[in-house]
This record gives structure tokens, sequence and C-alpha cells, in this order.
């Protein structure tokens, strides 16, 4: 039951400005993909992900952490 932790910095996939929070519709910050669930992605405002994060872990997710650029001008 452990989460992969992906550090953006390191990676090509970054989320963009398109990508929204699937709970509220804000931009996203964190992308979770879910190996149990036939790869299904789920992403998040830092809000949201705060809130479902420990879940998350729970079940095993992959997790591609941006949040470091919440205060980055667009």
């Amino acid at each position: 039951m452990n989460a992969t932790t992906v550090d953006a910095r390191t990676t090509t996939a970054e989320l963009t400005l398109r990508d929204r929070c699937d709970r509220c519709g804000a931009r996203a910050y964190v992308r979770a993909t879910l190996g149990q669930a036939g790869g299904a992605e789920l992403l998040f405002c830092g809000h949201h992900f705060r809130a479902h994060e420990m879940k998350l872990v729970a079940a095993g997710a992959t997790i591609l952490d941006e949040r470091h650029r919440i205060d980055e001008q667009a």
C-alpha cells in the first residue's frame, strides 16, 4: 500500500493551464494515477489533494505533485 510520488521537476508530463481539478474546476497541480482502476487519472487542486491525499496513498496511487508551481506566474 505505497504510493509513488513523481517529482514533476524531473519529468516531462507536466500539468498545463488547461488541466482542472476534478472536484472544483480550479487549476490542477496534482495528478493521481490509480493502477488498480486500470490507470484512471484524477486531477486535483492543492486544497482537494490535501483532503484526499491519505486515501490516494493508501490506494497505492502514483502521484505527480506540482504544487511547487502554485506561485508561478502564468
